[in-house]
């Protein structure tokens, strides 16, 4: 069933590999990573391939680590019209950062990108969507580093992250400022907010689950959706890492061989386009988003 409304969506990748996930923070050290053979670059490209085969164009929010090792990569992505952002340098959650260190990484990761892809970065969005009511000092030093948005707020109750009486569509955090935060999509049912952008709910849906959950965001409040993944995820002989939680192991591992073709589904269903496109083409004025403190 593809769905019943012309509004365009908003596809993003968080680029980043199976080893530098948050889940994973306590099991792989950092400084291993560099002995750790990548599979960033084979997943790219097969994803860079979906996308051509439909014909869509997406948002790369990439880590400056990934970026510095795989230069050529990240300016094929760019060169083939997608939007390249940044995802700050090496996934180092916003909650266990100084604003100091904050402000370097985010600064340094923007001009990295811009060095590699000649143009301008002007979306962020936080590791593991860390930004919350401890450290809204982000959004400040998000926009003093130059960008445009960020992508960094959820809005829902979770373990690991969330503001969730935050808006559950694009507003401006900063009053006074042209800083637009575009959360990822949730659907309200009563007073619950149920994720349906992406990541590990999208694996943990049956597909018409999350497409009903789309088309109706789409359909009955004529809202883009944003939605997310990540290369790890259509790569299901990535290795395992032994000894973890039930619940971590669950949340990474759960589907990761049937991702691509549920893709395949969703960039078949709907229209998408990168963030830039659908947050800030011609037809759009910074006063269509409202101004929401989270103060």
């Amino acid at each position: 069933m593809a769905q019943t409304s012309k509004i365009i969506n908003a596809l993003s990748i968080d680029v980043e590999d199976y080893f530098q996930v948050s889940a994973f923070e306590a099991h792989i050290n950092r400084d291993q990573w560099s002995q750790i053979d990548c599979r960033v670059e084979r997943n790219i490209n097969e994803i860079l391939a979906l996308l051509d085969e439909h014909d869509v164009k997406a948002t790369f929010f990439t880590l400056g680590w990934i970026a510095e090792r795989f230069p050529r990569l990240i300016k094929q992505i760019s060169d083939q019209g997608h939007e390249m952002a940044s995802h700050g340098y090496d996934h180092v959650r916003v909650t266990k950062q100084s604003r100091n260190d904050f402000a370097q990484d985010i600064q340094h990761t923007k001009k990295l990108l811009e060095d590699i892809c000649a143009c301008p970065i002007t979306g962020y969005r936080a590791a593991s969507y860390s930004i919350n009511r401890t450290n809204l000092w982000a959004h400040e030093e998000i926009l003093n580093a130059g960008h445009r948005y960020s992508s960094s707020v959820y809005p829902i109750h979770h373990d690991l992250y969330g503001i969730p009486d935050a808006p559950r569509f694009a507003f401006r955090p900063l009053p006074g400022t042209d800083l637009v935060e575009i959360p990822v999509t949730t659907l309200e049912i009563g007073s619950r907010r149920i994720p349906c952008g992406g990541g590990g709910f999208f694996r943990l849906y049956p597909y018409p689950v999350s497409r009903w959950m789309i088309n109706r965001v789409n359909a009955k409040e004529h809202q883009s959706a944003i939605f997310y993944f990540h290369p790890w995820e259509i790569d299901a002989e990535q290795p395992r890492i032994p000894d973890l939680p039930w619940k971590t192991r669950f949340r990474h591992y759960l589907h990761l061989d049937q991702t691509k073709q549920r893709l395949g589904a969703l960039l078949r269903d709907f229209s998408w386009a990168p963030m830039n496109q659908v947050y800030f083409g011609k037809q759009q004025s910074i006063n269509d988003f409202p101004v929401f403190s989270l103060q």
